[in-house]
């Protein structure tokens, strides 16, 4: 990006926890903390999560475009706003929105790097990162989906994070085996949404890709995938070939983004 006689004598505490255990509930505070694990590789963690997921040689990246994955940014959420927004929204603190939609100005802690970066519209240093990018989705299963389900990808929130834009550039569209966050201490978390998203949409790893995400994650075996993003079926508009609508421009000293509409 996700346990708990003799009858007499008997605690009260422990009276009720079978009597919750019986009924299929489990008293609050027993379950595992937002975030934290269920211990080593337990069910919902990330490493147990990465066990399910095939493995197979990457396909041809033949045909791969990005307009096959629909218009830029679409609604998908039937909010009235794009998805650049919606992360936007969702990921900076201190929000300055027009129209409703439109963010002009917020600042964001960077997960890729530790820094915090003032946002201003028009003159950005921050993107929107597929953290499984769309062509490293293709040859591993997103070639095979029709539009619709690529657009519903593509704008899923639970693969798309607002990020440094130099990072995210460095990054490209490279797996677990090239690149990771410059900030160590968010790999466990980042691995972890990968494998979310993958298992989400029934991705391929490679075998490489595997190995190089369960040394990861074999740091932190209790780390939970991240959960979240509904996005609906776009409309026949959203799903068509982009006629060209630029993302937010970055500042002159970012790299460019070689993908032009999307961030990676």
């Amino acid at each position: 990006m996700d346990r708990p006689h003799r009858h007499r004598g008997a605690p009260a505490g422990v009276l009720l926890a079978a009597a919750l255990a019986l009924a299929g509930c489990t008293p609050a505070g027993d379950g595992p903390a937002p975030g934290g694990g269920t211990g080593a590789g337990g069910a919902g963690t990330a490493a147990a999560a990465l066990g399910e997921l095939a493995v197979a040689p990457a396909g041809s990246s033949s045909g791969y475009e990005r307009d096959e994955f629909g218009r830029s940014w679409a609604d998908t959420d039937g909010n009235g706003c794009g998805t650049r927004d919606d992360i936007l929204a969702r990921d900076l603190t201190g929000v300055d929105r027009e129209d409703g939609c439109t963010v002009v100005s917020g600042t964001l802690t960077d997960p890729y790097t530790g820094t915090r970066i003032r946002f201003e519209r028009g003159r950005s240093r921050i993107d929107i990162d597929h953290v499984v990018a769309l062509s490293d989705a293709w040859p591993k299963g997103a070639s095979e989906w029709d539009r619709s389900r690529r657009t519903r990808f593509a704008n899923d929130p639970l693969n798309l994070l607002a990020v440094e834009a130099r990072a995210n550039r460095t990054k490209g569209d490279g797996d677990a085996t090239e690149w990771l966050p410059p900030d160590e201490s968010f790999h466990c978390a980042y691995v972890a949404r990968q494998v979310a998203v993958k298992k989400k949409y029934e991705l391929e790893v490679t075998k490489a890709e595997k190995a190089a995400m369960e040394k990861v994650l074999a740091d932190c075996p209790g780390e939970r995938l991240p959960t979240g993003g509904k996005p609906q079926a776009p409309t026949a508009g959203e799903t068509a070939a982009d006629p060209g609508a630029p993302g937010a421009p970055a500042d002159p000293g970012v790299p460019a983004d070689p993908g032009g509409r999307w961030s990676t």
